[in-house]
């Protein structure tokens, strides 16, 4: 099988572990291949994500590696053994490879955490907020086109159906944006508090008022693996999502968001500001 030309995340994502379970226990890739019988080009393919590699392959590799976290090297293992494609696939070729690797890593997620500063979180957008922000980013789709990211946003959604643990802190700024006007904000807001019943899901504010709160900068959403060591950190940019996995990095998005946390209301009194800011509409 010729390799993948454009892996997606999770596929670059298992090799780009294997590839530091390989630099850990100090083996070069001649040696791995070696020892699988394989090629050089062969290892440096499976760690760029290009191509696949057996569950069997897998474990001769962790054992060669030294590595004895028997949870990483099943969480791997799983990932190897992937073979069924998600919904999100059909959308390839339609919407960036990016969008739809977002798409994967929240379905797969254990957990979800986000805090964003300015806008609703994704997964708790309605249609009409969708429809709204979009219109107003990008004015010139073709309106079939807004339609197709209109679906996919809500497609995105069934992970909160699913019960994933979604943890979401938003910050005042976003709750007070109009988009859309007034009647789409309000029905925004109502959806918040409609969607904060389900027990999977925690929703909290981060108010004007909140002392030495100063991170308004750090939006993001923190995608939790199996388990720490494959946990992704996506971030929004004006060229689209950026995911960020390595290790140090992961370390410190984990102390903001705890500082983030800290900052926040509780929940009862998340709802009554968002009921409050609702009701002003």
């Amino acid at each position: 099988m010729p390799p993948r030309t454009i892996p997606t995340a999770r596929q670059g994502r298992l090799g780009a572990e294997l590839r530091k379970l390989r630099e850990a226990a100090g083996v070069v890739s001649r040696d791995a291949a070696e020892f699988l019988g394989t090629s050089q080009a062969q290892i440096s393919n499976i760690e760029a994500g290009k191509n696949g590699v057996s569950e069997e392959r897998l474990r001769r590799l962790a054992m060669i590696y030294a590595c004895d976290d028997a949870q990483l090297v099943d969480a791997l293992a799983d990932m190897a053994n992937e073979r069924d494609k998600g919904w999100w696939e059909e959308y390839r070729g339609v919407l960036t490879p990016k969008a739809l690797d977002l798409a994967e890593l929240e379905h797969h997620g254990s957990y979800i955490r986000t805090f964003q500063a300015v806008h609703i979180p994704g997964l708790l957008q309605t249609e009409d907020h969708v429809r709204a922000a979009s219109a107003f980013v990008k004015p010139e789709l073709a309106e079939s086109d807004r339609e197709i990211r209109v679906s996919f946003r809500m497609r995105r959604q069934a992970v909160l159906d699913s019960g994933t643990p979604y943890d979401a802190i938003i910050h005042e700024a976003a709750l007070r944006m109009r988009v859309g006007g007034p009647k789409i904000a309000r029905s925004q807001l109502e959806h918040l508090l409609k969607t904060s019943e389900r027990e999977s899901i925690t929703l909290r504010v981060i108010p004007f008022t909140a002392d030495g709160f100063a991170g308004a900068a750090h939006s993001m959403q923190y995608i939790g693996g199996v388990v720490p060591q494959l946990d992704t950190v996506q971030i929004d940019t004006a060229h689209g999502a950026e995911f960020i996995d390595a290790t140090a990095q992961l370390q410190r998005y984990r102390a903001r968001l705890e500082r983030i946390d800290s900052a926040a209301l509780t929940q009862d009194a998340s709802l009554d500001l968002i009921r409050r800011i609702a009701q002003e509409l």
